[in-house]
C-alpha cells in the first residue's frame, strides 16, 4: 500500500509524550504534503486506529510505549495486507533497536535526534514504498543470534543456563543485584523472550545451531 501520487500522505502517530504529539499536528499540517489522522499516547491505542480508520499510509510510533511497545505492534500487524508502513521514531539509546525493528517488519527507524525535516522525507520515501534504516551489518539479521548483546549480557545468559539465581549472578559477577536486574530486562528485550526459561531456551537453540 502506498499513498497515491497527487493526494495527502495519511499519517497517525503514537507517541507517548504529550508535548511532541501536539508537536506532530503543527508540523505535519504546515508542510502540506501530509494529513494527521490520529495522534495517540500508546501501541493500544494505535491497534485501534488501525482497526478503526483503515487504511491510512504511515504510522510514526516510539519504540518504548506504555502497554504495547513498538515492536509489539509490529508484531501485531505482521502478515495483514493492508497494515500500514511503521517508522519507528525514537531517542532510545540502544543502538541495536534499528536492526531490531527491521527484523519485526518495520519500513524505516529515524532518531528523535535528527530535524524534523528528516522525519518528513521518511515519510515521503516509506510512503512511496522505499525502506529507510541508518547502517547497520545486515548479516547481523539471521547469522549470530546473539549479535546484538554486550559483553555483560553473553555473561548473564551463559549464567543463566546454568540455573544461577539473580543474587548467585551479582555474586558471581560482582554487580548490585539492581544491575543484575537492569541487564536481565535488557537481555529480554533483545531476544524477544518474556522470561528466564525462555532466555535460556533461546540461548540453546543459539548454541546449537553455531
Amino acid at each position: 500500500m502506498g499513498a497515491a501520487a497527487g493526494r495527502l500522505v495519511e499519517v497517525v502517530v503514537a507517541e507517548r509524550n504529550p508535548l511532541l504529539r501536539s508537536g506532530f499536528d503543527r508540523v505535519l499540517a504546515e508542510d502540506g504534503r501530509f494529513r494527521l489522522v490520529a495522534a495517540v499516547a500508546d501501541g493500544v491505542a494505535f491497534l485501534d486506529e488501525v482497526e478503526q480508520r483503515m487504511p491510512f499510509d504511515v504510522g510514526v510510533i516510539g519504540w518504548e510505549m506504555p502497554g504495547i511497545d513498538g515492536r509489539g505492534v509490529l508484531d501485531a500487524l505482521r502478515g495483514r495486507a493492508d497494515a500500514p508502513r511503521i517508522i519507528i521514531y525514537t531517542n532510545c539509546p540502544d543502538r541495536d533497536v534499528p536492526r531490531q525493528a527491521m527484523v519485526h517488519g518495520a519500513a524505516a527507524f529515524c532518531s528523535k535526534r535528527e530535524p524534523p525535516e528528516q522525519l518528513l522525507d521518511t515519510i515521503l520515501q516509506v510512503a512511496a514504498g522505499r525502506m529507510v534504516f541508518p547502517f547497520f551489518d545486515v548479516t547481523r539479521l539471521t547469522s549470530d543470534p546473539f549479535a546484538g548483546l554486550t559483553r555483560r549480557e553473553r555473561e548473564l545468559l551463559a549464567a543463566l543456563s546454568g540455573g544461577l539465581t539473580n543474587q548467585q549472578m551479582a555474586s558471581q559477577l560482582d554487580i548490585s543485584l539492581n544491575t543484575v536486574k537492569f541487564h536481565l530486562k535488557n537481555l529480554y528485550d533483545k531476544l524477544d523472550v518474556g522470561n528466564r526459561a525462555q532466555a535460556v531456551a533461546f540461548y540453546l537453540r543459539g548454541c546449537e545451531a553455531r
